[in-house]
């Protein structure tokens, strides 16, 4: 039986670790590589490479970045007193294409999930409480995903957030409990956001 090369081995070893990414859809990754020309398949490296080098989170909202503030912090233009809290910065990009929000965010980089060894001090909540005390925010806008992880952070941030004189709202419930905002569509989102709750 013939063997497979070193080298396309190691490609598909790395791509099968990609999230949702198992053996057989990582070899056909592979094949697909070593079938378009070589400047697509080097430029999908310089890719990986460049995102890899240049983005970071941003210093305020721990949003993707690739300098020292995101696109959204620099933007003197957005609401300054309302901040909504999202898992990741994929739940961010997802409510910036709903088009109904204009505050700023701040991303906890997770969620609480003790089954998983995720505790509040791994996520970004030290940061947040920061935030809001040395800011002039009237509102936050918990946006965790309505999962019982979600939920569960949403709640342990109200507490956190109790001591100060800001409105907690959260989105309104259109989206159904268990579903992920990066897969809710933009009308949804949009309706959510602007029936938020008070928490």
């Amino acid at each position: 039986m013939p063997q497979i090369s070193e080298s396309v081995s190691n490609v598909i070893e790395q791509f099968s670790r990609l999230p949702g990414i198992g053996r057989k859809s990582a070899e056909r990754l592979a094949y697909h590589i070593l079938r378009v020309n070589k400047e697509e398949a080097l430029a999908l490296a310089d890719a990986i490479r460049a995102v890899r080098e240049n983005v970071r989170y941003c210093e305020d909202c721990f949003n993707l970045a690739e300098s020292e503030k995101c696109s959204i912090c620099s933007d003197s233009r957005r609401d300054q007193t309302q901040l909504c809290v999202v898992e990741q910065p994929r739940d961010l990009m997802a409510l910036e294409q709903s088009g109904h929000y204009q505050g700023l965010y701040h991303v906890l980089l997770g969620r609480i999930a003790p089954l998983e060894n995720v505790g509040a001090d791994q996520l970004t909540i030290d940061a947040l409480v920061q935030r809001v005390r040395e800011g002039n925010f009237s509102e936050v806008i918990m946006a965790t995903n309505p999962t019982v992880e979600g939920d569960g952070t949403a709640l342990y941030i109200s507490n956190v957030l109790a001591e100060f004189d800001i409105s907690l709202t959260r989105l309104a419930r259109g989206i159904t409990t268990g579903s992920i905002l990066e897969h809710t569509n933009k009308e949804i989102l949009s309706d959510a956001i602007t029936g938020r709750q008070p928490f």
